[in-house]
C-alpha cells in the first residue's frame, strides 16, 4: 500500500461506464476505480452500524471539523475529544481520497475514503460524518448543517487549488478556533516509524544472511581437503 503511486487515486470519474458501476455493485471482486483499494461498496446499513444515529436537538451548538482522519490514531482521538467540548454535537468532514493525495502528496491516504469514513464513525466524539466533504469549509455547508463553530488542529494547513484560505468562510463570520490537543502525533510519523522498521528489519536479515553464508562458506573449506583426498 505503501508502494502506491499518485495515478493510484487520479482516476477520472466521468470516463466510467454504466457496466463498470454495475459490476461494483454486484461483484464481490470488484475493484472501485477510484481508489483501486476498496474491495466493496459500503452499504447504508453498514454505515448505520457505525453512526451515532441520532440527529443535533434544539439548541446544540454545532461543531464542525475536516480533515483526512488517515490510519485513525491517538492524535486524532485527542483532538475530536478536545474540539467536542467546544459544543455538542460533532459532524466530522473527510476529504476524498484524490483531494488528499493533491494536498498531501506522496502516496497519501494509506486508507480509502471508506475506510477513513468508518472509523471516523466509530469515534465516541463523533456524531456525523460527511463523506467526500469539500476543502474548503463554504457558506453553504454551514448553513445546511447549522455550524456553530469549526475548529482545526496544530497541522499544517495548505490552500486550496485556487490558492484561497479553505477557512475563510468561517473566519469571516468569527466562527473558526485553533484547537491545540496537545498531542502532536500525526500520520506521518506512523508511517515513518513503519518504513523504519522494515529498514531495520532488512538490515538485520541482510547482516544475519552474511553470516549464515560465511559460516557456510568456512565449513565447505573444512571438506575441501578431504574431497581431494
Amino acid at each position: 500500500m505503501l508502494l502506491a503511486t499518485k495515478t493510484h487515486f487520479n482516476v477520472d470519474q466521468d470516463t466510467l461506464e454504466k457496466g463498470q458501476t454495475e459490476e461494483l455493485g454486484s461483484s464481490h471482486s470488484a475493484q472501485s476505480p477510484w481508489t483501486r483499494l476498496c474491495r466493496f461498496l459500503p452499504t447504508s446499513q453498514k454505515i448505520v452500524q457505525f453512526a451515532d444515529g441520532r440527529d443535533p436537538n434544539p439548541g446544540d451548538r454545532i461543531i464542525y471539523v475536516a480533515g483526512t482522519f488517515d490510519l485513525f490514531h491517538v492524535g486524532h482521538l485527542d483532538f475530536l475529544e478536545k474540539a467536542k467540548a467546544e459544543g455538542d454535537y460533532m459532524i466530522v468532514g473527510l476529504h476524498t481520497d484524490q483531494v488528499v493525495n493533491r494536498y498531501k502528496g506522496s502516496n497519501y491516504p494509506i486508507m480509502n475514503l471508506h475506510e477513513r469514513t468508518l472509523c471516523v464513525l466509530a469515534c465516541r466524539y463523533v456524531n456525523e460524518v460527511v463523506i467526500g466533504a469539500p476543502y474548503t469549509v463554504t457558506a453553504e455547508l454551514m448553513d445546511h448543517f447549522k455550524v456553530d463553530i469549526v475548529c482545526h488542529g496544530t497541522t499544517p494547513l495548505a490552500q486550496d487549488s485556487d490558492g484561497s484560505d479553505p477557512y475563510g468562510e468561517p473566519k469571516q463570520r468569527n466562527k473558526f478556533k485553533h484547537i491545540d490537543s496537545g498531542n502532536s502525533l500525526t500520520t506521518a510519523d506512523i508511517v515513518g516509524r513503519i518504513i523504519e522498521n522494515r529498514l531495520r528489519y532488512e538490515e538485520r536479515n541482510m547482516k544475519k544472511e552474511a553470516k549464515e553464508a560465511a559460516v557456510y562458506e568456512a565449513f565447505m573449506k573444512t571438506k575441501q581437503p578431504a574431497a581431494d583426498n
